[in-house]
């Protein structure tokens, strides 16, 4: 298959050294630090204590080469229209276009590039960090589930899935993609927008009593509107596993914390502020979703 993965960050370098084994991929990223160093020595995947090194091809200009079977989006959220324009040479007529970003919500984008019958849309508990330009540490792999937003079963997924398990993840083309990306967005709307406003670690939400009930109250909201758009919520369940994420990782930092620390832009819009969105088309009220929009985005801006 060829894949063109624009991003070569943390889960782009992931998916795409991997992929490389046994598919044609070529990696898209704006760093010439990055393609340099992923053409020169190979993208490095540290794994289980040892490195592996994968040879995908890297480029900053992808003019002149040909059309993708599969387009994978792995910059952060607010920047995917922007590097869709640039590369839309890349699509053609069967191209299909994946993303696995945080939040919910990137079928919008992509369906303005593609018909909405060649978006697919998932989430991945796969994670890792950036040691230096094209040199990664996966520090955990976990589920992969993907689909089309529709539900739709098709060929193309069921070859996707088998693509990625043959490069060694654990892949999975659901029917009910919406609800599993909902379930993982109770995870970001939680701890990760209370451990960025407080710049604290994961640990520190459940032990702590005032940001536990925060957290509580946003979980409530989220879910009230999770039912609003037809989805399965129990509240006390979503509770448990928020709880139990924070225990687990204890000292665990979360996208939207690190991104605030280091004077990033975050993603909050595709996370706490798709809630706020989706509530208003629902008709219900989420005023801690609103005070956690607005405060992330005031934090931001602070220097």
């Amino acid at each position: 298959m060829n894949i063109v993965v624009i991003g070569a960050g943390t889960m782009g370098s992931i998916y795409g050294g991997h992929l490389s084994e046994h598919n044609d991929v070529i990696m898209v990223d704006t760093s010439p630090a990055v393609v340099e160093r992923i053409n020169e020595d190979g993208l490095r995947l540290q794994e289980n204590g040892k490195d592996r090194v994968f040879r995908p091809k890297a480029l900053i200009d992808a003019t002149g080469i040909k059309t993708a079977d599969l387009i994978m989006v792995f910059v952060k959220a607010m920047f995917t229209r922007t590097a869709l324009v640039q590369n839309r040479h890349l699509i053609g007529p069967d191209t299909y276009v994946m993303s696995l970003q945080n939040g919910v919500g990137h079928e919008d984008i992509l369906s303005e590039f593609v018909p909405m019958e060649r978006v697919i849309i998932g989430t991945t508990n796969d994670n890792g960090v950036v040691l230096e330009p094209g040199y990664i540490r996966h520090t955990g792999d976990g589920e992969t589930n993907f689909g089309l937003p529709s539900g739709q079963e098709t060929d193309f997924l069921k070859c996707l899935e088998d693509n990625l398990n043959c490069c060694g993840f654990r892949a999975k083309a659901s029917k009910n993609i919406r609800q599993l990306i909902w379930d993982k967005l109770f995870i970001n709307i939680s701890l990760s927008a209370v451990t960025g406003i407080l710049q604290t670690d994961m640990g520190y939400i459940a032990e702590n009593p005032y940001a536990w009930k925060m957290t509580e109250g946003l979980v409530r909201e989220a879910a009230a509107v999770a039912r609003g758009k037809g989805l399965e919520a129990d509240e006390q369940k979503i509770l448990e596993k928020v709880r139990a994420t924070s225990l687990r990782s204890p000292a665990g930092c979360t996208s939207i914390r690190a991104d605030l620390r280091d004077g990033r832009k975050t993603e909050v819009e595709f996370i706490s502020g798709y809630v706020v969105r989706a509530a208003k088309e629902c008709g219900i009220s989420v005023p801690l979703h609103q005070f956690v929009v607005q405060m992330i985005h005031a934090m931001e801006a602070l220097k």
